[in-house]
């Protein structure tokens, strides 16, 4: 059984104001090219399709045209995907029987009721059946009615209620199953802090949505979402593929990707490569004297940092812009201090939660609990 595993497409976003649609047509085609050489049986997309809730009509057109030219190139091939924590779940729902009929599981809601389960998608191969468990993005919130609530009467951690999600699944251990799913998932033994983020992903204060791996461990493989970097979860079977585009400055150099599984006998580990995506524009990030720096004129998308004295006016900032017409941003480093060490023209980011607290002043325990539950909430949305 061989499928492509994909996350985090995030058709729609905007790169520092820079549209991103040429960009995602271009690397979307690209997917469907590698699909047509390789004729995976499957592809999964372990959420995040769009960037916001509510798309824009241009970017339901980009992944309508994806997902039309995968059915046209390869009419066999079964296509499952996820919502992810940017997704409207119910949107993403929308014509989910219906579409199931043609090979297409998109799968928005997680289970809602104590009859419902985690929809599950079997397929065969000459080995038998490999099941793939369909797991939308969860908030605990969402499946209360499922997993139930703690004594007093408040939700479990996204890491409790994930896993009475899966333990109350009947996951038979002598046949082939394959999780989806679109959380934060750590290595056991793991501190969130330890976990390198992208700017570009959503993280809660206080890392409360954390959920740790070993949940996974009753699955042959876990293609997972949500993470922008390519990434493992303590097993090589338990991936984070990463975005097939740099959504982020922080995402400069990354070599994305599409992980290619091929799943062989029960017991025998999976053949897993990663077929490198190649972009119509890369993310660069190029630092130096203003001369030095204009010498690498180029039309990807750069963040430049002038380490010269140079005086900055209009005229550095429009040669600048005339060399790289896909400007990003632009940071000036200086060194005035007698001690040599450099400072820089930047934004820092600061804590939003010791941001709300400076601000108010006194808050007790409570207050802070309710203002960082607000917080995550409105980082979610």
């Amino acid at each position: 059984m061989k499928f492509f595993h994909l996350s985090d497409l995030h058709i729609g976003l905007k790169l520092v104001n820079h549209d991103l649609r040429e960009d995602q047509e271009y690397i979307l085609k690209q997917i469907v090219r590698m699909a047509c050489e390789k004729h995976p049986d499957a592809i999964v997309i372990a959420g995040d399709i769009y960037d916001r809730a509510v798309p824009s009509a241009e970017a339901v057109e980009v992944f309508d045209h994806f997902i039309s030219d995968l059915a046209k190139e390869l009419p066999e091939l079964v296509v499952m995907l996820i919502s992810g924590n940017h997704d409207s779940a119910p949107r993403v729902n929308c014509f989910r029987s219906l579409l199931s009929k043609q090979n297409i599981y998109m799968i928005g809601l997680p289970p809602q009721t104590e009859q419902e389960y985690i929809e599950k998608v079997v397929l065969c191969d000459s080995y038998g059946k490999v099941n793939f468990y369909l797991l939308p993005f969860v908030r605990p919130s969402m499946v209360k009615q499922v997993v139930g609530v703690k004594e007093d009467n408040t939700y479990y951690s996204y890491n409790d209620t994930l896993h009475r999600l899966i333990e109350r699944e009947q996951i038979d251990s002598n046949e082939r199953n394959v999780v989806v799913s679109h959380q934060f998932y750590l290595p056991v033994g793991k501190n969130a802090d330890e976990i390198e983020r992208m700017d570009s992903e959503i993280q809660t204060v206080g890392n409360i949505d954390k959920v740790y791996a070993d949940m996974l461990e009753v699955f042959d493989y876990a293609a997972l979402g949500h993470i922008h970097r390519p990434m493992k979860v303590g097993s090589e079977v338990f991936r984070y593929c990463g975005t097939p585009l740099a959504c982020s400055v922080s995402e400069a150099g990354q070599q994305k990707g599409v992980v290619m599984v091929e799943l062989k006998e029960k017991g025998t580990a999976p053949d897993i490569s990663v077929l490198p995506l190649n972009p119509l524009r890369k993310v660069n990030v190029i630092q130096g004297g203003l001369k030095e720096i204009l010498k690498q004129a180029c039309k990807d998308y750069v963040a430049v940092t002038l380490t010269s004295d140079v005086e900055w006016d209009l005229d550095v900032q429009s040669r600048i812009q005339a060399a790289f017409p896909n400007l990003l941003e632009v940071h000036r480093e200086i060194v005035p201090r007698e001690d040599g060490a450099k400072e820089t023209h930047r934004t820092i980011d600061l804590d939003p939660l010791q941001l709300c607290c400076d601000f108010r002043g006194d808050l007790d325990d409570l207050e802070k609990e309710i203002l960082q539950d607000v917080i995550n909430t409105v980082k979610e949305m």
